[in-house]
């Protein structure tokens, strides 16, 4: 038989229980902090030229989105062994960015188009234990600082000065690896990132495993400690919901590149259907915050 407390005791429990429910309240879990984005449309993905990333450009005025494939490298590019493009970016001036990397060697390559058109490359030699794979870049808000990836299992994503933008970068200097966010757990095969604001990084993950999030193919949400840049920050990773993964064919579906457009407030993922349905009925999904 339950014994029944005393008012005072009773009171004062219900005091600690107050205050408990407002400690958790304050220190809400990422998965009740984080947003929610809810599919409002999509658009069929080209398979060639549509497959690896897509990018929203402001500067100039009425530019139309970006995408790469296998089909959109220069064939200057491939023969110097630059043989995959990953997911693109444009800072807010304009400068627009693809990641470039070999099969082989100690460098990656970072393609930068300027507002007026013109083109110029900039190569990072590899750090310490940093892999050879270039799966996408983020511009920061700001514009002088840029964010890249490494495939496999991380716990870190790596920081660089703007290439075109940052004053302290040349096309004919190394592109450092200044600092990195450090990430309070790890995530797996991150495709693309893209920043919703000066703190915030929205990344679609290829995940096959599910192990990490309890799911497949997430949307994930990293919120940063502090605006990239000089020294590390820390990154609170969320897994916000599995992209959509609907098809006429059945098999391995491949999570691709991510664009947030501040203009519109629409987020975008490519995710390639399994099998010959890459070329029928891959999808570049649209999502907008609940």
């Amino acid at each position: 038989m339950a014994l029944r407390a005393r008012p005072r005791r009773h009171a004062l429990m219900a005091g600690l229980v107050a205050l408990a429910s407002a400690a958790v309240l304050s220190t809400a879990t990422p998965a009740q902090a984080a947003d929610t984005w809810n599919e409002v449309g999509s658009d069929r993905a080209r398979p060639l030229t549509e497959s690896q990333g897509l990018a929203s450009v402001e500067v100039p005025v009425n530019s139309p989105n970006r995408y790469t494939g296998i089909g959109t490298i220069p064939v200057p590019l491939s023969a110097r062994g630059w043989v995959h493009v990953g997911d693109p970016d444009a800072s807010y001036d304009g400068y627009y960015i693809e990641p470039y990397q070999a099969n082989s060697g100690n460098a990656k390559m970072f393609r930068v188009q300027a507002p007026n058109g013109a083109w110029s490359e900039y190569t990072h030699t590899l750090g310490p234990g940093e892999a050879l794979n270039n799966s996408f870049v983020a511009v920061a808000p700001a514009g002088q600082w840029m964010v890249s990836g490494e495939w496999g299992t991380m716990n870190r994503l790596l920081v660089h000065p703007t290439p075109g933008v940052n004053p302290a970068t040349s096309p004919s200097a190394n592109l450092p690896w200044t600092s990195s966010i450090r990430l309070d757990r790890p995530v797996r095969d991150v495709q693309g990132c893209d920043f919703r604001d000066a703190t915030t990084l929205l990344c679609s993950s290829d995940d096959p495993d599910g192990s990490l999030f309890g799911m497949t193919k997430p949307l994930l949400q990293i919120d940063l400690s502090a605006a990239p840049g000089t020294s590390d920050v820390t990154g609170r990773v969320t897994a916000l919901r599995q992209l959509p993964l609907r098809s006429s064919c059945s098999g391995n579906f491949e999570t691709q590149g991510i664009d947030y457009d501040r203009r519109t407030g629409t987020l975008r993922v490519i995710v390639v259907s399994p099998g010959f349905c890459a070329i029928t009925d891959s999808k570049t999904y649209r999502f907008t915050r609940g």
